[in-house]
């Protein structure tokens, strides 16, 4: 990418995200980013598609979802006119960094929006993507203004 890559949201799809962590907290939330890529390195959030943790072993530290949770986020996208760019899940009592484990069962391309949970308390917010060999995540610059479209419940 020619430049840093950016994700647009409004105050409100984050509040939504920030609340989905405090909801499942000590577990990790996760769910879908819908919108539409605007460019190369610009996207723009405009609604959620939450999804329930599957993981039963250890959802504290570990998210998963089923093929069927990925078609029914596709799905809604679809309904709306917007497309899957990409998910976002909790880190409890942890930063807002991908893991290793996030590193390794992430897509590239996708955008992966994390944020931090701490003592039931959402804190920071961050953006990244995987780079097309798998080698590692770059940070997206996360603009949460007004304005952002907000298309999808």
């Amino acid at each position: 990418m020619a430049t840093e890559p950016r994700a647009r949201l409004s105050p409100e799809i984050a509040a939504k995200i920030r609340s989905h962590g405090a909801e499942t907290y000590p577990h990790e939330c996760c769910g879908a980013l819908l919108g539409r890529e605007i460019a190369d390195d610009l996207r723009e959030i405009v609604g959620l598609f939450p999804l329930v943790n599957r993981r039963d072993d250890s959802p504290r530290n570990r998210f998963s979802v089923t093929s069927d949770d990925v078609r029914d986020a596709e799905k809604a996208a679809r309904q709306q006119g917007v497309d899957v760019l990409g998910w976002y899940h909790s880190h409890p009592d942890h930063p807002a960094k991908p893991s290793q484990y996030d590193q390794d069962h992430a897509w590239p391309w996708y955008s992966y929006v994390i944020v931090s949970v701490a003592n039931g308390e959402p804190q920071y917010m961050t953006s990244w993507r995987l780079a097309d060999d798998r080698s590692q995540f770059t940070p997206e610059d996360l603009e949460i203004r007004e304005g952002t479209a907000s298309a999808v419940p």
